[in-house]
């Protein structure tokens, strides 16, 4: 050490002067200014009018020239900065937008925006108390509330970086759970482990089995029925199957809220098998959990509150921003804590001056650790549980009117889903149902669309093949902002842009 600091101290007493501030800072401050007023204008004025589009779209290499990418020697004037601004602004997908129907997550909340831009110039790490004090305090309160919706008096939790990272900590929790000495010994010490999700459950329980060394082809698919819903009797089956293989059968996940069909697993019977078999039970509610929120749609969440843990996104039907995720554990021997600390001594020192139990990074796999509670206590605030309710409700009512509006015209077919997920019919193929190339020609349908609605810029929304189904249409509807006008217009505007096919 003593070696290094003589070197860097005669390094930059050469090069560098130190009685002098950064000669950039008041620069910077009038580019921050300004840069604000460019985001202002082009994205949160413009970017939320439903006039304007919800992208500029350009092919790859048309844009990496407009973007002029190369990162160079010196620096660029502060006029050529701003336009990098706007060029960003511009060119750049606004999910901001009312039209902007591509995700799970769209549109926004300007008091979760306001705690995203607070968190962002704060600039601190979530793992210590002595760091970050507003912020240790603030997600304690935000997790208790959440559980408490989810039907826990006591329990665990902490905030991650995506809902794949939230199931992943709970696959790992589980684990430990079941096999303590995984920690210490690896996966030597373990006998073959069985991990059960439904056809129509999220890709990371696969991409965290693969993580976690528990191997993919230990993962047993369950089938659904034809609304995407797990089916328990094939659940059963499944890990009689795994027992057969000599595999031990330790989690099992649950969906509330299909990424694709949107569907709800049958919690309480999936709680019955878990229990019977002596699993860790797990609920990705990701997508469908904020249906807590509501009184009138929480029933398709019913035994939620018999999981030994959930994921839940925020920054999805709630609006909170990306990203905002959570893990909650009904586990109240702080089993988070035991399977992820490191106990390093230059963060978590047990003689500091307060309360050590504050420090809750050793809970965490990261070290430094993003604040992603404040967006959405920020904004919890400002609406209260009274307007997030209306928030979840005013998305199945738009919902349910588009789907009532679809069943009016012949050009869409719907499927057997909970999200909004059709097929469009373009006047050529209908009444052709069974002719042998029907399915081929209705499945280029979808990509010719989305491609032609991409490069008018009007709007957007996603499609997929899935299950023997041919490219379908996935509409999600979140944002506060729209309007039966919004749906009015996307169902016209498919027309339009599907007519001649």
């Amino acid at each position: 050490f003593g070696y290094f600091y003589m070197y860097l101290t005669e390094y930059m007493n050469g090069h560098v002067h130190l009685e002098e501030s950064d000669m950039y800072e008041s620069d910077g401050k009038l580019f921050l200014t300004e840069a604000f007023n460019v985001i202002m204008e082009e994205i949160l004025h413009k970017g939320t009018d439903s006039e304007e589009k919800v992208c500029e779209w350009k092919d790859p290499d048309q844009l990496r020239a407009l973007l002029d990418l190369d990162l160079r020697e010196h620096g660029e004037s502060h006029k050529q900065l701003l336009q990098r601004v706007r060029d960003v602004a511009r060119y750049s997908v606004k999910t901001c937008h009312p039209r902007f129907f591509n995700q799970l997550f769209a549109g926004v909340d300007y008091h979760a925006l306001t705690g995203r831009l607070l968190t962002e110039t704060l600039n601190t790490s979530q793992y210590t108390y002595e760091v970050a004090p507003v912020f240790v305090l603030m997600e304690e309160e935000v997790l208790c509330k959440l559980r408490s919706l989810v039907g826990w008096s006591e329990g665990d939790g902490i905030f991650c970086p995506g809902g794949s990272m939230s199931n992943m900590y709970a696959m790992n929790v589980a684990r430990y759970w079941a096999f303590p000495q995984v920690k210490t010994q690896g996966l030597w010490a373990t006998p073959r482990m069985a991990i059960f999700t439904s056809q129509q459950g999220h890709y990371s329980m696969k991409k965290a089995a693969a993580f976690l060394g528990i191997g993919t082809d230990n993962v047993f698919i369950v089938q659904v029925d034809e609304s995407g819903s797990m089916r328990p009797e094939d659940l059963e089956a499944k890990i009689v199957q795994a027992k057969s293989q000599d595999a031990v059968p330790f989690f099992v996940n649950a969906t509330a809220g299909t990424t694709v069909q949107g569907a709800f697993d049958p919690l309480n019977r999936i709680a019955d098998i878990s229990e019977r078999n002596g699993m860790w039970m797990h609920v990705d509610a990701a997508w469908g959990g904020s249906v807590l929120f509501s009184k009138k749609h929480k029933h398709l969440v019913a035994g939620i509150e018999r999981a030994n843990s959930v994921t839940w996104n925020p920054h999805k039907m709630l609006l909170a921003g990306l990203q905002c995720s959570v893990v909650l554990f009904r586990d109240t021997t702080n089993l988070l804590m035991h399977c992820h600390s490191a106990k390093a001594t230059y963060l978590f020192q047990q003689d500091k001056f307060y309360d050590t139990s504050l420090d809750t990074g050793d809970k965490s796999i990261q070290c430094g650790r993003k604040v992603d509670c404040l967006k959405l206590w920020l904004m919890w605030k400002a609406i209260g549980t009274h307007g997030l309710s209306e928030r979840v409700e005013k998305a199945f009512a738009l919902a349910r009117y588009l789907v009532e509006e679809m069943e009016k015209r012949d050009n869409f077919k719907l499927g057997p889903f909970v999200n909004v997920c059709f097929w469009f019919i373009p006047p050529s193929l209908r009444g052709k149902e069974n002719s042998a190339d029907y399915q081929e020609s209705l499945s280029k349908v979808a990509p010719v669309i989305k491609e032609r609605m991409m490069k008018r810029g009007t709007m957007m929304v996603g499609y997929q093949p899935m299950d023997g189904h041919v490219n379908f249409f996935r509409m999600v509807v979140v944002s506060p902002q729209l309007t039966t006008k919004d749906m009015d217009f996307f169902l016209d505007e498919i027309e339009d842009l599907g007519k001649d096919l």
